[in-house]
């Protein structure tokens, strides 16, 4: 209720509306010795409060992703001994494994219209992207290269992804317009578009609401660290917000102010969250174990 609250406070005040009731997944990873580490998917509120478990298993979890209306997620789970794509509603816990081929299964990502799910498969021999219809079941490759093509998101629109690819020699970001046809399949439309020319790497972009910007990971020519940076699409302007050593698995809030971020390279993993001009940073209170892998939910309507 506090939450719900502070969101209509910050929208009277600036007219904006507020993430306060907004909620986040993070995946912990606790080490007991050499042979064993649990792993748990959580769920809790925007600032890590009331944490709740979705799912837990001695083998890794990876990916997690929500639905558009907040009610199922998607995420990676290793519990067959290899990565296999599973879907959860959060209200019953009833799960459904969506793929399970030979090789990657990986970085699975709702469209905004909640019909399909662009992830990463490696079934017919390369990482490729491919986008899952959830009505008829048929998968669908989008970027048949030889390259290696990974972590996929969506555009507001739907009608396009944004991914990662080392096609020009390093890892950077593209963008590749799709479509569906009547019986589910998705085609490519035109040629796909790269985004990134500063540095030599840049990766896990995540689309801001307004479909304007990007946050990803980036590393600059020269540099030793990986953080999080904003491009702006319309004038190529790169801005770290950022400044750890080793940042990872930006995620963006609903209203596009704040990013959710993971923080590595100590003795543990830490979820940072920061304002997308930079200015305001601030370190979630650290749950027990390694956390990594955020994703923020999104907007919940007040009733």
């Amino acid at each position: 209720m506090a939450h719900r609250i502070s969101d209509v406070v910050y929208e009277k005040i600036t007219g904006l509306k507020g993430d306060f009731s907004t909620r986040i997944l993070y995946v912990t990873a606790q080490r007991h010795d050499a042979e064993r580490t649990d792993y748990q998917l959580n769920y809790a509120d925007a600032d890590g409060k009331r944490n709740r478990k979705v799912f837990s298993s001695s083998e890794p979890i990876l990916s997690p992703s929500w639905s558009p209306d907040g009610t199922r997620v998607t995420y990676v789970s290793f519990e067959q001994g290899r990565p296999a794509i599973y879907m959860q509603e959060l209200a019953t816990g009833i799960r459904k494994r969506l793929t399970g081929f030979k090789g990657l299964n990986n970085s699975p990502v709702w469209a905004p219209n909640g019909k399909s799910i662009a992830m990463v498969l490696s079934k017919d021999g390369n990482p490729d992207i491919y986008i899952l219809d959830l009505a008829t079941n048929k998968i669908s490759n989008v970027s048949t290269h030889y390259a290696i093509d990974t972590e996929p998101d969506w555009m507001p629109d739907g009608n396009s992804l944004v991914f990662t690819s080392n096609r020009g020699g390093s890892p950077q970001v593209y963008q590749q317009e799709v479509s569906r046809k009547s019986d589910g399949e998705f085609i490519t439309t035109g040629k796909p578009r790269r985004l990134t020319f500063e540095g030599r790497f840049n990766a896990r972009a995540k689309v801001f609401p307004d479909g304007k910007s990007l946050a990803l990971v980036h590393k600059g020519e020269g540099a030793a660290d990986f953080n999080i940076a904003v491009l702006d699409l319309d004038t190529d302007r790169l801005r770290l917000l950022t400044s750890s050593s080793l940042e990872d698995s930006p995620s963006i809030a609903p209203g596009g102010r704040r990013l959710i971020y993971s923080v590595q390279g100590g003795k543990n993993g830490e979820l940072g969250i920061v304002s997308a001009d930079g200015r305001v940073k601030q370190r979630l209170p650290s749950a027990k174990g390694d956390v990594r892998e955020p994703a923020w939910g999104p907007a919940i309507e007040l009733r």
